[in-house]
């Protein structure tokens, strides 16, 4: 631990300060280098790291875009239950039996500090061990929500899929060379099964026009539901789900598990649904495009059209 320390303050790449002028990119690569960093001085992957920090940025009610890390631990966690003072001494917090730990080499384990924060988040993972059960074990010691950790791993494995965690890119879900039509009629009334709110947008085009993935993600949900026919759920990396519904069949190779992009085939525009596995015809074919925010705690549908629209202006432009 001494020896990597000093390489790693003689290599200078201790300290990273976000400014107000560091650009989007800036801050990916620093964030980046800092998983590297924590990987090398505990084996435990940067994926995992990266993923516990992205959603933990997203899970926040506050903006936490701008922040290098956003990974939070409890001081009870961190400093130990009999250190009221919170005193960052680390051999203090180790005699109070608090986990934090200190990461850039100044003996003090400072929970606002990047470093020292993602040190500590990985040796708490490290309780356990570094292989992915292992991990997945401290994940819902720590977090105690199976759908947290689900996320969690889902999005690590797009990471280390890609290799990089700037993954921005986005497409519009049904193929744009095709004919197709729609409005915003989130929040509309529907019948079918009883008086519910329609949780999506409905996206109309002809039979077997080509359903595309809007983003990175993991397929986490696949197979005939009542209301929505043949869908399919994507879980992407900033905990949102995004749900497609009556499909008239998906593309050869889609499985449960698998890791999308924008732009990847998933699936073709149908009618299917209100009814048992195999109805159709009910309605004019569409595809209905739904989006869920999980923040931790609850999930929750919310107004798909306003990225619908910015998705396809970026195919036009």
């Amino acid at each position: 631990m001494t020896v990597l320390l000093s390489v790693f303050l003689m290599l200078g790449i201790y300290t990273y300060p976000v400014h107000a002028e560091d650009d989007e990119q800036d801050l990916h690569e620093k964030r980046m280098a800092l998983y590297q960093k924590t990987e090398t001085l505990t084996q435990i992957p940067w994926y995992y790291i990266a993923a516990i920090d992205q959603y933990e940025r997203n899970s926040s009610e506050e903006n936490k875009d701008d922040q290098l890390v956003s990974i939070s631990i409890p001081d009870e966690i961190w400093y130990g239950l009999g250190n009221s003072s919170m005193i960052k001494d680390e051999s203090m917090i180790q005699f109070f039996q608090g986990k934090g730990k200190d990461g850039n080499g100044d003996h003090k384990a400072d929970h606002e500090n990047p470093e020292d924060v993602l040190y500590t988040m990985a040796n708490i993972l490290l309780e356990y061990g570094s292989s992915r059960d292992e991990v997945k074990i401290a994940l819902w010691n720590f977090y105690n929500r199976d759908l947290t950790v689900q996320t969690i791993m889902n999005t690590a494995k797009v990471f280390k899929k890609f290799n990089r965690i700037k993954l921005t890119d986005r497409d519009f879900p049904v193929d744009t060379n095709y004919n197709y039509s729609y409005n915003n009629n989130w929040g509309d009334r529907r019948g079918f099964g009883g008086l519910r709110i329609h949780e999506g947008s409905d996206i109309f085009a002809d039979y077997g026009t080509p359903v595309k993935s809007t983003t990175y993600g993991v397929i986490e949900m696949k197979g005939w539901n009542l209301y929505g026919g043949w869908r399919l759920g994507i879980r992407d990396i900033n905990n949102i789900y995004h749900y497609y519904a009556h499909m008239s069949g998906y593309n050869d190779d889609i499985k449960i598990g698998q890791v999308v992009k924008p732009g990847d085939i998933i699936g073709n525009v149908g009618s299917t649904g209100y009814g048992p596995p195999g109805t159709s015809g009910k309605f004019p074919p569409h595809l209905h495009y739904g989006m869920y925010q999980d923040n931790g705690y609850s999930e929750w549908s919310f107004d798909p059209y306003p990225y619908l629209r910015r998705w396809e202006q970026m195919k036009k432009d």
